[in-house]
């Protein structure tokens, strides 16, 4: 039977009922269905209707119990039981008439295709609760590279497929994203999340471990499914826990480890959340066109072009291909600058002798745009090319009343 393991790892989300209705309303063959759902409940939601649903798992976690999203989904994987597919979900999705046939159609095809280990995944197109379905968008989206942050975590962005309308059958993706991929079932046993992640870093790990895995990597060309990426009236896992830093710093030091950026002096045994041996880590950043090691990027890639990227004739010109492209924001919060009239904030990135690599001061219009941030705190983004990567950033504001104010500064990594 074309049964699928549907995997939701939900925190404290009043969206989950509604995902997962759904989820169900639209599916062509809902009796083949299998939920498991790592419930990381507070007192609000009440999930009671689906309890005694002979096609559910419901793992019933108190929220202030929860290691974050990477261990719930780790969680759900250990009850996979054999079912042919596999789709893994946020808690906040809507889904098209019969997204069950398409999907499987799509990875079927690819498989005649000649690819044996196929996967559909990508940043898929948003919708908003609060203005149902009229807000949904109606082009289907890929994933784009966006930058390497200073702690080693490869960023993307969505972007909409180009000619989506003309297209027949998915195109190649270099990412993974972790609110929606589906694919043969067994992929939870070969490429489970790494409990010992805590956010950041989870999605590249998983596409490079796929990837060498044997897995090819597909963002669908249609839209299957809607996605809500506003966040709100939902609380997260870092807004409970006052220690969860402690987790992201410690997931940030292994996923560093893992791609070669630091060396392991803690001799880590990754072990079933290492890299497959169908294919290399360079195999990847061949085909992908990054480096982990440098951070670095070819202009391929920035140029948005689908994997894979074109092979060079010998491996110096290989080598120096790569963009070193630092992109960074800098928040600050508003108690840091409490002044009203302020003249400019020099902006620099320093490296690790102290020199300036970098330097773009923000004039008086970035820095009142910046006051008026509906998240409550100014952020600076920079944007630039470096040979070496800078190891601490100044800001430092003018106020034409006071002059040189208190200076504010951190370090990257």
């Amino acid at each position: 039977m074309n049964t699928i393991f549907i995997q939701i790892a939900s925190y404290k989300d009043p969206q989950l009922v509604p995902t997962i209705d759904d989820c169900i309303q639209n599916a062509k063959y809902p009796e083949n269905l299998r939920f498991c759902i790592a419930w990381q409940r507070g007192d609000e939601e009440n999930i009671d209707k689906y309890k005694n649903d002979s096609r559910f798992t419901i793992l019933d976690i108190p929220y202030k119990e929860s290691k974050g999203a990477c261990w719930a989904r780790n969680q759900i994987q250990q009850k996979y039981n054999g079912e042919k597919y596999t789709l893994q979900l946020d808690s906040h999705h809507r889904f098209i008439k019969n997204w069950d046939e398409e999907l499987i159609n799509m990875l079927e095809g690819l498989r005649l295709d000649g690819y044996s280990k196929p996967l559909l995944t990508s940043y898929i197109s948003s919708f908003d609760p609060e203005n149902d379905p009229q807000k949904r968008e109606q082009s289907p989206w890929r994933m784009d590279f966006d930058r390497f942050t200073p702690e080693g975590i490869v960023f993307f962005l969505p972007a909409s497929i180009p000619d989506f309308k003309n297209l027949n059958k998915p195109v190649k993706a270099r990412f993974y994203s972790a609110h929606f991929c589906f694919t043969d079932g067994i992929f939870c046993k070969e490429v489970p999340h790494d409990p010992n992640y805590y956010f950041h870093g989870e999605e590249i790990s998983i596409a490079v471990r796929a990837y060498t895995h044997g897995y090819d990597l597909f963002h669908p060309h249609k839209i299957v499914a809607w996605h809500e990426y506003t966040r709100k009236g939902r609380t997260k896992h870092w807004d409970d826990h006052q220690k969860w830093w402690e987790l992201n710093q410690k997931c940030h030091k292994r996923n560093r480890i893992l791609f070669g950026m630091e060396k392991d002096n803690e001799n880590l045994d990754f072990g079933i959340y290492g890299f497959g041996t169908k294919r290399t880590l360079t195999d990847y950043e061949k085909y992908a066109g990054i480096s982990f090691k440098k951070r670095a990027v070819q202009q391929y890639t920035l140029d948005k072009n689908y994997p894979p990227n074109p092979i060079y004739p010998n491996e110096a010109e290989y080598e120096n291909s790569f963009l070193k492209i630092f992109r960074h924001c800098i928040d600050i919060q508003y108690s840091q600058v409490p002044e009203k009239d302020y003249e400019f904030w020099v902006v620099a990135f320093h490296d690790d002798t102290g020199d300036t690599i970098f330097r773009k001061d923000a004039d008086k219009e970035e820095i009142n745009r910046m006051m008026k941030d509906p998240d409550k705190y100014c952020k600076i983004w920079r944007e630039f090319n470096a040979e070496s990567l800078p190891k601490k950033w100044v800001v430092w504001p003018f106020s034409a009343s006071k002059g040189w104010c208190d200076q504010i500064s951190g370090n990257l990594f």
